[in-house]
């Protein structure tokens, strides 16, 4: 617990400070609050060693990839199929943006700049939920929307091991109507796409076909378009992907940890060909859950 702490301090230290702290059992971590003695606690290869063998052999993968790419929806379909805990960091940012709240105002005024939202919020935002999964006993993640930035990267390596790095692509002028057709249910949050994507590809390349993913009727009329979900915002978040995050992918890449995946279609052409592309890296005790 000691050595956690120093961990947590030198997390922070990496990621710009916050009065929160992390501490982390291999695949998890927890929020909480640490004063000075801290600075004096054991170093964090020692805490490190600690950790048991199945922590370390836990299923722990990030999904990267453009706004609108499609991270959520199969981070989630792949951390529901393989029994681990999905985390999108989209999502705990929209909860935040619903709260009236002076933090909740200021994400609100960031999204819809199209700017990224600083390292400290987000690891703040990310505490709150790890905590949670934590307390109840959570093992292994799919994480999705973090990290999204070379320190954030550095100061998850600090605490953890990453197995894998799946690297969703799409052409940016498909992601942009992808973006512009999203619409979430103001009844019950759920997602749709109104958007009817058939194009061709450059230089004779594959053809790009995704239909709309329409509502049913209870929600058809209850439809509402994200702020930040304007042309002019989506390039602008798609620039800033270059310019931040990019250097992300090169990281992981470096260790040979990154799987590029080019998303050629809608949900059912796409996602086999997913699963195909991750058993290779699936713990032997996944396989035969994967291929069900």
């Amino acid at each position: 617990m000691r050595a956690a702490a120093q961990a947590a301090s030198r997390l922070l230290a990496t990621c710009g400070g916050s009065s929160h702290s992390f501490l982390s059992n291999g695949f998890t971590f927890q929020a909480a609050r640490w004063g000075h003695a801290a600075a004096q606690q054991e170093p964090f290869e020692a805490w490190n060693s600690t950790r048991s063998v199945s922590s370390r052999t836990s299923l722990q993968w990030i999904f990267l990839g453009c706004p609108g790419v499609g991270k959520g929806t199969y981070a989630s379909r792949l951390a529901k199929t393989l029994g681990v805990p999905h985390i999108a960091m989209g999502d705990i940012v929209r909860q935040e943006l619903s709260q009236d709240t002076p933090s909740g105002l200021k994400l609100k005024k960031l999204m819809n700049e199209g700017k990224l939202l600083p390292d400290e919020i987000v690891l703040e935002l990310l505490a709150k939920r790890l905590e949670t999964g934590t307390a109840a006993g959570e093992s292994g993640f799919i994480l999705d929307g973090f990290p999204r930035t070379r320190s954030q990267v550095e100061a998850l390596d600090r605490i953890t091991d990453i197995d894998l790095v799946l690297n969703l692509r799409l052409r940016e002028d498909v992601l942009i109507m992808k973006c512009m057709g999203r619409r979430i249910c103001s009844g019950c949050g759920t997602n749709y796409n109104v958007a009817n994507i058939d194009v061709g590809g450059d230089d004779g390349g594959p053809r790009i076909f995704m239909p709309p993913l329409l509502p049913p009727p209870s929600c058809a009329d209850k439809l509402t378009v994200r702020a930040d979900d304007t042309e002019d915002v989506i390039r602008a978040r798609l620039n800033l992907y270059a310019e931040e995050c990019k250097p992300v992918e090169d990281y992981y890449r470096a260790q040979g940890k990154l799987l590029d995946f080019d998303v050629m279609g809608g949900i059912p052409e796409t996602w086999p060909k997913l699963l195909d592309a991750v058993k290779p890296f699936l713990p032997e005790e996944s396989l035969s859950v994967a291929a069900a």
